[in-house]
């Protein structure tokens, strides 16, 4: 007899009327979460503070305490600021056998930053990360074979070398937009861009893409979560920080 709770494609739905939260958070949250999913320690790695007005009972405050963040560079307190309209979800998963199963369905959704008390600690953390982006590793290789596959031009460098017909015409180099452009790492990316508005407090869209050889797409959905967009006013068609940011890149500039 087939189980009640899975259909005829094999999905598992036993679990679908769970709540579960969804959230976004810092990279170095994620990065030390993740860490912790991989070892034996049993400990939590956070606990969820719900702060209540017996006045004002729907007046909610969440917070999130980090556990054992001694041996890690980030914020022990963090915001959690909730979202009250939100598409519903349900969230899936799939193991290496390929079963299909439906976790639970997302009752909250939340944006986490770090608390006002901490986030001086985590401008110090954001600069950090950003320097450590900046530093260049580059090597010098002598090649020994210079006859071989090593010294066939790479992708880009079309166009770049002459070629070796008889009218011997020189080829056109290839425009700086005919060369796709490869993403970064999201929170690699995220530090240079706090970098940038360190250097100046407006950009558009056009002069980051120069800076950061990005793709137009990818980098307004990182200004869609971390700037706003001057429609109107001297700064026009420009992006800065939003409020939350700007603080934390005031505090660079005062060093």
């Amino acid at each position: 007899m087939e189980d009640d709770h899975t259909s005829n494609g094999g999905l598992e739905t036993g679990k679908a009327d769970r709540s579960v939260w969804l959230m976004k958070c810092p990279v170095v949250v994620a990065k030390s979460w993740k860490s912790h999913a991989g070892s034996s320690d049993p400990q939590p790695v956070a606990k969820v503070v719900l702060s209540l007005d017996p006045l004002n009972p729907d007046d909610l405050e969440f917070t999130m305490e980090m556990a054992n963040t001694e041996t890690v560079n980030m914020p022990k307190s963090y915001s959690l600021n909730m979202f009250k309209d939100f598409v519903p979800m349900s969230v899936m998963s799939e193991t290496s056998q390929g079963k299909v199963a439906v976790e639970g369905k997302v009752e909250h959704k939340f944006d986490m930053k770090p608390h006002n008390e901490n986030i001086e600690e985590y401008g110090r953390l954001c600069r950090e990360r950003t320097n450590k982006s900046m530093v260049k590793n580059r090597q010098i290789q002598v090649i020994d074979n210079d006859h071989g596959v090593h010294m066939r031009p790479m992708p880009g460098m079309v166009g770049l070398i002459s070629s070796n017909s008889k009218d011997k015409k020189k080829a056109a180099p290839v425009k700086q937009s005919d060369v796709k452009r490869t993403r970064r790492d999201r929170g690699e990316l995220e530090d240079i861009m706090f970098k940038l508005f360190e250097r100046q407090p407006n950009w558009a869209l056009k002069q980051l893409v120069q800076e950061t050889d990005q793709p137009a797409q990818f980098l307004k959905e990182i200004l869609n979560e971390l700037c706003v967009y001057n429609k109107r006013g001297t700064h026009q068609g420009t992006y800065e920080l939003k409020p939350e940011y700007k603080k934390t890149n005031e505090d660079a500039g005062g060093e």
